[in-house]
Parts: structure tokens; C-alpha cells; sequence
């Protein structure tokens, strides 16, 4: 399923705030995370239909992938 762009882009918004959140970091810091992680290639390709799941959910996601070393900084 190919989402629309404006509900894509409201998504991150949504799970990079909750990342920073359950991370504890700034949202600047969230931001560069959540933009060089797969986790935002897998939203923004449509892959799993990933954007169809919880901004919570996503978060976390994005904390282990990164807890994990998955994120390319």
C-alpha cells in the first residue's frame, strides 16, 4: 500500500517526538536518528505497511534498532 506523503510525513513527526520521549533525548537529536535509521526507509517505502502501526510502537522499534547498532550515523 502506497500512503499519502502528508500522512507519511505526519507519522514521522509523531514517532520521532515519542522517540525522544522514551530516549530521553531533544527532539534535534530524535530528529537525526529517526532520519538516518531503517525504520524511516522501511515508513517511507511503504515496506510491512510500517506506517499503519503505532506511533508508540514505532518508537520503540526505532530504540532497539538503535539500542541494537541498525542505525547507519
Amino acid at each position: 500500500m502506497i500512503a499519502n506523503r502528508t500522512l507519511i510525513g505526519h507519522k514521522c513527526d509523531h514517532v520521532i517526538k515519542a522517540y525522544a520521549e522514551f530516549a530521553g533525548v531533544s527532539l534535534r537529536e530524535a530528529l537525526d536518528v529517526f532520519y538516518k535509521s531503517n525504520l524511516y526507509t522501511e515508513i517511507r517505502d511503504g515496506i510491512s505497511d510500517m506506517h499503519c502501526r503505532s506511533d508508540g510502537y514505532l518508537a520503540e522499534e526505532l530504540l532497539l534498532e538503535v539500542n541494537r547498532g541498525g542505525e547507519d550515523a
